[in-house]
């Protein structure tokens, strides 16, 4: 399936140029949304320097990254950007489209390797992964289980493991198993945690007041893109993806160079746990973005530098 899909512009954040939306087919035939973006004929002689694979978190579609993607295609590369199951404008899992929610993890990684089939013959090679918080953390299960032929991943804040406040992880653990067999499709508490109605003052995500009102300035002009809190589902996945992590051997047997960055002053994810995990990747290599918030890619342009250093020194090596 190769229909067109729409892409959301707004004078804060228009479409990319050399760029198109489609629907995909994923893992049980869920409709899914995609974008590839060509570089500009103007960079490398019009010849792409290879192709980035660009993964985001939970709840952040397809537009958000629109200025990450410019910032690409700059550097020579074709990205294929995309909506994860139940967010963007991708299907959504439950009949409350707002509800964030997962049935594991196997979906999303079958999803991940469809999206690779579809655009494969259209990825020039090197790929590199970029992924960030829970889209890292898929992209780092696919890369496990050898999905995609990739010569280096960097990501950001990757949801490795969460910070549980008061509650110990291991009682946090407990409580999201059994909920989520016994009422897996409500919120989290009872709380939908509606983060756009936030206000920057009291945001835990970026330091930077522009970048965070365009993102909010996007769900404003498509209410479509708008996702509340998760589920006891989406919840006991997030804690069975960062246990099968942190056990598998496929973490292990991960061939290529990985960069993980964590923000300094993260709110959300554990940096522990990404410390933990990263150190099982005979290539891997932590670093800690200092003065970041937990969305490094949609911080200050000082914190962003730091995300752009690291990957310009890996493709460089490439």
């Amino acid at each position: 399936m190769t229909d067109t899909a729409p892409l959301v512009s707004i004078p804060e954040a228009p479409v990319p140029a050399n760029g198109t939306a489609e629907w995909f087919r994923g893992a049980g035939a869920y409709r899914l949304r995609a974008a590839l973006f060509l570089p500009p004929p103007s960079v490398n002689g019009g010849k792409p320097r290879g192709s980035v694979v660009l993964s985001g978190g939970r709840s952040e579609p397809i537009e958000k990254y629109f200025e990450v993607v410019r910032e690409l295609q700059g550097r020579g590369f074709v990205v294929l950007v995309h909506d994860w199951r139940g967010q963007g404008l991708s299907q959504r899992l439950l009949s409350d489209p707002l509800k964030g929610h997962a049935h594991g993890f196997a979906d999303f990684v079958e999803d991940y390797r469809c999206l690779l089939a579809q655009f494969e013959s259209r990825l020039p090679k090197p790929w590199v992964a970029v992924g960030h918080s829970m889209g890292g953390c898929l992209t780092l299960l696919a890369l496990a289980h050898g999905v995609g032929d990739f010569k280096a991943a960097v990501l950001s804040a990757p949801m490795l493991g969460l910070q549980t406040g008061k509650r110990s992880k291991r009682a946090s653990r407990a409580l999201a198993w059994i909920m989520s067999r016994t009422k897996p499709d409500e919120y989290i508490l009872g709380d939908p945690g509606d983060r756009h109605e936030s206000t920057f003052e009291t945001n835990i995500l970026t330091h930077d007041p522009k970048r965070w009102a365009r993102n909010q300035a996007q769900v404003a002009a498509e209410p479509g893109l708008k996702l509340n809190a998760g589920t006891w589902g989406w919840l006991d996945f997030a804690f069975s993806a960062s246990a099968w992590l942190k056990r598998a051997p496929g973490v292990a047997a991960i061939p290529i160079p990985v960069v993980v960055l964590g923000a300094g002053e993260e709110r959300l994810v554990d940096n522990a746990d990404q410390c933990q995990i990263t150190a099982r990747i005979p290539r891997g290599r932590w670093l800690e973005v200092a003065g970041s918030y937990h969305e490094i890619l949609q911080e200050t342009d000082a914190v962003r530098a730091v995300f752009w250093r690291e990957f310009d020194a890996v493709v460089a090596a490439l």
